[in-house]
């Protein structure tokens, strides 16, 4: 591998870190609906855990509501008893063969947990990304060793990886302070 693939492949595994993140902050509930809220919930249809969005349309009723409708009649309270079970709080109510989940306002206190979460996957994402710092340094270093670099190259290509490491994460802080303010706002 030369190093410029090194430094390539860093800043994609970077960039995918920094994707990851965001991802994962959509299924972090704000005090709106979010059909990301849902994703992670699996359902047994037929035996096979399957995500909730293959089985059923999720939806927003309004602000405070999501809606799930099941594609077969069968699976309404299957659905909804995946939901109910699933580690979100969430009461769904169903009526014919819609269901019906009303989110309820979040507390203050609630707002202060949710952003004490959103810093903990800040700081995995942070960690991800010097490790893949120092993953990509240690590949230079070997480089070096097996004489297809110089040393002063070795110094430029790590200065170029700290560079990319602070932007990226830079620009994780930065994500996270859009989530903190997304949850604090009433």
């Amino acid at each position: 591998m030369t190093a410029q693939e090194v430094i390539q492949q860093t800043e994609h595994k970077m960039g995918v870190t920094v994707e990851k993140l965001r991802e994962d902050f959509t299924r972090i509930r704000t005090g709106r609906a979010s059909t990301g809220l849902l994703d992670k919930i699996k359902v047994d249809y037929y035996g096979c855990p399957t995500p909730i969005n293959q089985v059923a349309q999720v939806g927003v009723g309004d602000a405070h509501t999501l809606t799930v409708q099941p594609w077969e009649k069968n699976m309404v309270k299957v659905v909804e008893k995946a939901i109910r079970d699933s580690d979100l709080g969430l009461n769904p109510a169903t009526s014919g063969d819609v269901i019906r989940i009303p989110l309820p306002p979040l507390t203050e206190e609630r707002r202060r947990e949710l952003s004490k979460i959103v810093k903990g996957f800040g700081e995995d994402a942070k960690v991800a990304v010097r490790n893949l710092r120092r993953d990509a340094n240690g590949q230079i270093e070997r480089l070096e060793k097996d004489k297809e670099i110089s040393e002063d190259d070795q110094r430029r290509l790590e200065t170029d990886i700290q560079k990319l490491t602070d932007r990226y994460v830079a620009e994780i802080d930065k994500v996270i302070t859009e989530k903190e303010k997304e949850i604090m706002t009433v």
